[in-house]
C-alpha cells in the first residue's frame, strides 16, 4: 500500500524537502541523545570478563594485521570484527564508546524495522508513533548487556537492509535499494544465521508490488551488490590461504535451529503463570478483529467499535506481557511476543488483502536472532514485536489521533518503558550484582575502561590482571580460557588464534591451531600465558576473590587444551594475585 507520503524526498517539491530536513535532524540528535542517557543510567554499571570485549578483541586483531581464519579462527564469520572498528572513533573510553554505539545500532534497527512494517517513513511520523518506537527501542534492550556483539550487528543489518530495499523500490530511489542489498549481504558475515536475510531480500526485490520491470542487467547488478560483502570477506581469506580452514570453522559448529521456539509449547512452567494462556485470547480477538473489518460496511458504526475493543483487549495484553516479564534477561515473554507477533500477521493479510511479508520478514528476523548457543531468544526484537501486534489491531479508519493526545501517550509508554528499565537493570545487571553493589570504577584499573563500574570482586580480579602484566612484562599475553577483554583494553596481542578458548568454539582445526601457538610461543619467548582460578560464575555473585594462589593452583579447564598448553610452555611458572601460568621475558 503506497501512499502520498512515502514519496522520497527526491519527488517532493522544494519547501516539504526544507520541511522535512529539520525532523531528521531532530530524530537524529534524539537517537545520539537517548543513547548517551542509557549508556551513562544503564549501560556503564557491570562488567563480565567472560564476554564484554569478545568482539573488541576481534577488532583490535584487525587492526594490528591479523586476517579470519587465517590468523585468528571461530566458529562464526568476523564482519563484526570490521564494522566495529568506528567504535575508536568515538570520543570517549573504549568500553564506553562501544557501549554507546550499540545502543545507537539498537534504536536505529528499530526504526527500521517499525518503517517497514508500517510502510510508512520516520520523518513523517506523529508523536505517538515516535514515541511509541522510541518506547519499543527500549524494551528491545531489556536487560541485554550494552557491548559490541555480532547479533546485535546482525539485527542492525537486516534491518537496515530491509527497510532500504523496500523503501528504494517504492520511491525508485537506486542508491537506497542498493545499499539495503550490500546491507543484507554484510549480514551474512557477522553471523551464519542471518544468511536466511539475503534470500528473503531476492523476494523482496523479485515480488515487491513497486518493482520495476525485471531487466537481466539490472538484476544481476543488485545481485552482485548483495554478494558484494561476503564476496570480499572469503575473498581475502582465500588470497591468505584460509579457505579450507574457514569452511572447517564455519560448518564444524553444534547445530541449532531455534529449538526454544518449539518448545515454548511443550515447557512446564513449574507453577509460574503459563505465558501460552496468553495467545489464545489474542487469537480470538485477531478473529472477531478480521471478520468485523470484513464485514465492515454491513456492521458500520457498532463493528468499529467491536475492532476498536477488541484492539484495545490485545494492547493490554500485549502491555501485561511485557510488564509481567520484567525485561528478564532470559524469559518466556520475548517467545510469547513472537507467537503473538506471528499470530497478527493473519490480521495484516485480511487488512490489506495480500500476503503479509513484512510480519512474516520480521518473524523470521526474530527465528534467526534465536539462532544462539548462549541466548536462543528473540530479546533483542521484543519491542518491535510488541509494537508489529499493537499496529496490527489499530482499526485504519480510526480517526486520527491528537497531535497533543497523541503526544502525551507516546510520551508517557517511552516514560514508562524507561522506567521498568530502569528497575530491571538496578536489580539485575547482566553477569554482575544490583547496581547497588557496583561501587568500584574500572577507570583506575585501565583508562579505556573509565566509567564502567562493577562489584568489588570483579575489580580486584581486573586489577590483579594489570598487576600481573606490570610485574612479568611480555608482548604476547593470554589469559585462558575466555578473558577477551585483555587484549583490547590493556594493549597487549593474545599470542593464541582464538579470544574464547571454549570447547563449542573449537571447531575445525582450532584444537591444534592452539598448541601450535603454544609451541612457537615456547620457541620464541617474550610472553606471558596465565589460567584463572576463579569461576566467572563466582565474580558475577560477588564472592571474594584469593589475594595469592601457588604457581601450582589448580585452574579453570574446559577442555583437554589447557593441558596441552601448560605441557608444551617451559617458561617459569609464575602466580600473581589469583592467577597462575608462565612467563618468558624478551630474549
Amino acid at each position: 500500500m503506497v501512499h502520498a507520503d512515502d514519496l522520497t524526498i527526491e519527488e517532493r517539491p522544494i519547501p516539504a524537502t526544507r520541511k522535512r530536513a529539520p525532523r531528521a535532524f531532530l530524530l537524529a540528535a534524539g537517537t545520539l541523545l537517548l543513547s548517551a542517557a542509557v549508556v551513562a543510567r544503564i549501560g556503564r554499571f557491570g562488567f563480565n570478563p567472560t564476554d564484554q570485549g569478545f568482539v573488541l578483541a576481534q577488532v583490535w586483531r584487525v587492526l594490528h594485521g591479523e586476517i579470519p581464519h587465517v590468523d585468528f579462527l571461530g566458529p562464526r564469520p568476523f564482519g563484526s570484527a570490521y564494522l566495529h572498528l568506528i567504535d575508536h572513533l568515538v570520543p570517549a573510553p573504549l568500553m564506553i564508546g562501544s557501549s554507546f554505539v550499540m545502543m545507537v545500532q539498537l534504536i536505529v534497527a528499530t526504526f527500521a524495522l517499525a518503517a517497514f512494517l508500517t510502510g510508512t517513513s520516520p520523518l513523517d511520523w506523529g508523536p505517538l508513533r515516535l514515541g511509541l518506537v522510541f518506547a519499543a527501542a527500549l524494551v528491545c534492550l531489556n536487560t541485554y548487556p550494552l557491548m559490541a556483539w555480532h547479533t546485535v550487528d546482525g539485527v542492525f543489518l537486516v534491518a537496515i537492509g530491509w527497510w532500504a530495499l523496500d523503501s528504494g523500490l517504492r520511491s525508485g530511489s537506486r542508491w537506497r535499494r542498493l545499499l539495503g542489498l550490500f546491507c543484507l549481504g554484510f549480514a551474512i558475515i557477522v553471523k551464519q544465521s542471518f544468511v536466511f536475510a539475503a534470500p528473503i531480500g531476492l523476494l523482496i526485490l523479485l515480488f515487491h508490488p513497486a518493482a520495476p520491470p525485471k531487466k537481466w542487467p539490472r538484476l544481476l547488478g543488485d545481485v552482485l551488490v548483495l554478494g558484494a560483502a561476503p564476496l570480499l570477506y572469503f575473498g581475502m581469506v582465500t588470497v591468505a590461504g584460509g579457505l579450507p580452514s574457514a569452511i572447517e570453522q564455519l560448518t564444524g559448529g553444534t547445530q541449532t535451529w531455534g529449538k526454544s521456539l518449539i518448545r515454548f509449547w511443550e515447557t512446564d512452567f513449574n507453577g509460574r503463570a503459563d505465558p501460552r494462556t496468553y495467545i489464545l485470547p489474542v487469537l480470538l480477538a485477531v478473529a472477531v478483529i478480521a471478520v468485523a473489518w470484513s464485514f465492515r460496511e454491513r456492521l458500520g458504526e457498532p463493528g468499529r467499535w467491536l475492532r476498536v475493543v477488541m484492539g484495545l483487549c490485545v494492547g493490554a495484553v500485549v502491555v501485561f506481557i511485557v510488564a509481567d516479564g520484567g525485561f528478564e534477561h532470559v524469559g518466556s515473554w520475548p517467545i510469547t511476543l513472537l507467537w503473538l507477533f506471528v499470530a497478527v500477521a493473519v490480521l495484516d493479510a485480511v487488512v490489506r488483502k495480500r500476503l503479509p511479508w513484512q510480519y512474516l520478514s520480521v518473524a523470521a528476523l526474530g527465528w534467526m536472532a534465536s539462532l544462539s548457543w548462549g541466548y536462543p531468544l528473540p530479546g533483542l526484537l521484543t519491542g518491535i514485536l510488541a509494537l508489529g501486534v499493537l499496529e496490527a489491531v489499530v482499526p485504519p479508519d480510526l480517526p486520527r489521533v491528537p497531535k497533543l493526545a497523541g503526544g502525551a501517550l507516546g510520551a508517557t509508554a517511552f516514560v514508562l518503558a524507561g522506567l521498568l528499565l530502569m528497575s530491571a537493570h538496578d536489580k539485575a545487571p547482566y553477569a554482575d550484582r544490583p547496581q547497588g553493589e557496583l561501587t568500584q570504577d574500572l577507570g583506575d584499573v585501565a583508562p579505556s575502561m573509565r566509567g564502567v563500574r562493577t562489584n568489588p570482586s570483579v575489580h580486584a580480579y581486573v586489577a590483579q590482571l594489570r598487576g600481573c602484566l606490570d610485574h612479568y612484562p611480555a608482548s604476547r599475553v593470554a589469559v585462558l580460557p575466555h578473558n577477551s577483554f585483555v587484549a583490547p583494553i590493556f594493549g597487549v596481542r593474545n599470542p593464541f588464534p582464538m579470544d574464547w578458548a571454549i570447547p563449542i568454539e573449537m571447531t575445525g582445526d582450532s584444537p591444534e591451531r592452539m598448541v601450535e601457538a603454544a609451541e612457537r610461543l615456547d620457541r620464541e619467548g617474550d610472553y606471558l600465558v596465565l589460567f584463572q582460578t576463579v569461576d566467572p560464575v563466582s565474580l558475577s555473585e560477588g564472592e571474594p576473590v584469593p589475594r595469592a594462589v601457588t604457581a601450582d593452583a589448580p585452574t579453570i579447564g574446559l577442555s583437554s587444551v589447557e593441558g596441552r598448553i601448560k605441557d608444551t610452555l617451559g617458561g617459569a611458572r609464575v602466580a600473581c594475585g589469583s592467577f597462575a601460568g608462565f612467563w618468558a621475558p624478551a630474549r
